[in-house]
């Protein structure tokens, strides 16, 4: 027999189209349980709410590409290399993503990263310092730094395009007067912070129970986020989709660390990478200074009337790019063993902002998460590590991750534009 379904809930009057869509969505999820769940999420597509979809299926793509044209490609031996590779630019991409989603940029997290790794390699070998004291004084200049980006921007109106290009160029100066006239400092390979960036690999037991830890706290988050809901009288979705993307996170992680634990295991650096990722979409998204971010960049002018600080708001984001930068810094001078002029250079700066939006945050501010900087640095560092398999040269590799980029840009843009039509509806 056909159980009887509600009726539509009409939409709220004076609500906006999309936000009534949005309720309907919910309601439909919360009554109808893993169907409507689906339907839920269809509708969000349709409208132009692509979240990480289109990253998670070029990564797909991507990989299965390479893997045809090279079977060594998804080997755990690469696998735990590409991961090592991904740790020290993805971490930069994450204060990457926390300036755009201000909509605003950093062009200098490359200088800031190259000079954390000279303040480094300066401070135990040259002055004898041990090398707590130098990650503290190098976090100190970083956060510095994004203190002085803020008052600029805040105080005398600077543009972040112009206040960062002149940082660039004079933190790269004052990185290559730090390292002196030699220009290059090796780092002593016993050291804590090379072991760390190097040869700590996780043991496969404690990699499985962190594991089990990470799909309980998806499982607790959605759940006490159901709870507020409902005391709150919102619709929640059904509880038989927490279960579900909680078993399929344990078997996906589970699969993962055993498949890794044939080689090396997991690397301390990579597991500090995704933690920090985690720690930061926790605060995005579950703090009152996450929402606040969103609002800024949504919208200034709303969020000032509803009586946020915004100028805090743009000074924290700020200081939290140019510290990520600086511990991006940090661990890329590490895992080579070395400080020099190069540390930060190249396409550093390019890499790190390319990954931000290509894992989905938006170039126009309020829209991406934490996790844009993890998903993409996989796509960036999958792209270069194939090529690098494939002795190809790195002008390709520039190429494609340009062509990537531009059509992350692209989607953005018409995702953005469907929504705003479907809002208009």
């Amino acid at each position: 027999m056909k159980t009887p379904t509600s009726p539509p809930t009409p939409p709220t009057p004076g609500a906006p189209a999309g936000v009534a869509a949005d309720r309907q969505d919910e309601r439909l999820a919360n009554d109808e349980g893993i169907g409507g769940a689906i339907a839920s999420f269809r509708r969000r597509v349709a409208g132009g709410d692509l979240g990480s979809l289109p990253v998670v299926i070029g990564l797909v793509i991507i990989w299965a590409i390479f893997q045809i044209l090279n079977p060594n490609f998804l080997s755990a031996n690469n696998l735990v290399n590409l991961s090592l590779q991904c740790a020290a630019t993805g971490t930069i991409a994450i204060g990457v993503v926390l300036v755009l989603l201000v909509a605003q940029i950093d062009l200098s997290i490359g200088s800031v990263s190259g000079l954390s790794a000279a303040i480094l390699g300066v401070g135990i070998t040259v002055a004898g310092w041990p090398i707590w004291l130098a990650i503290v004084v190098a976090v100190a200049v970083g956060l510095l730094i994004g203190l002085v980006y803020g008052l600029l921007f805040t105080k005398f109106g600077v543009p972040t395009f112009v206040i960062t290009l002149a940082g660039l160029l004079a933190f790269l100066g004052l990185q290559l007067r730090v390292l002196g006239p030699n220009g290059s400092i090796n780092l002593p390979y016993d050291s804590w912070i090379v072991q760390f960036a190097q040869a700590w690999f996780l043991p496969p037991w404690l990699a499985i129970l962190l594991a089990v830890a990470a799909a309980a706290g998806m499982f607790a988050s959605d759940w006490m986020r159901a709870r507020r809901r409902r005391a709150a009288g919102l619709s929640t979705g059904p509880v038989s989709l927490m279960v579900i993307k909680s078993a399929a996170l344990l078997v996906v992680l589970i699969a993962a660390v055993a498949y890794l634990a044939t080689d090396r295991g997991v690397g301390m650096m990579f597991l500090l990478f995704v933690v920090l990722v985690v720690v930061m979409n926790f605060f995005l998204s579950r703090t009152r200074w996450g929402r606040a971010i969103y609002a800024v960049g949504g919208n200034v002018e709303a969020a000032r009337r509803a009586g946020i600080k915004v100028n805090r708001i743009y000074i924290s984001a700020l200081m939290f790019g140019t510290f990520f930068a600086t511990i991006g810094g940090l661990l890329a001078s590490a895992r080579l063993t070395s400080a020099s002029l190069s540390s930060g250079g190249g396409d550093t700066n390019l890499v790190a902002i390319a990954a931000a939006v290509i894992g989905g945050t938006s170039l126009f501010g309020g829209r991406g998460s934490a996790y844009s900087a993890l998903l993409g640095i996989l796509v960036i560092q999958s792209i270069s590590n194939g090529l690098t398999l494939l002795n190809l040269d790195s002008s390709i590799r520039y190429m494609i991750t340009g062509a990537v980029l531009l059509l992350a840009v692209i989607i953005d843009s018409l995702s953005r534009r469907s929504r705003a039509s479907h809002g208009q509806a």
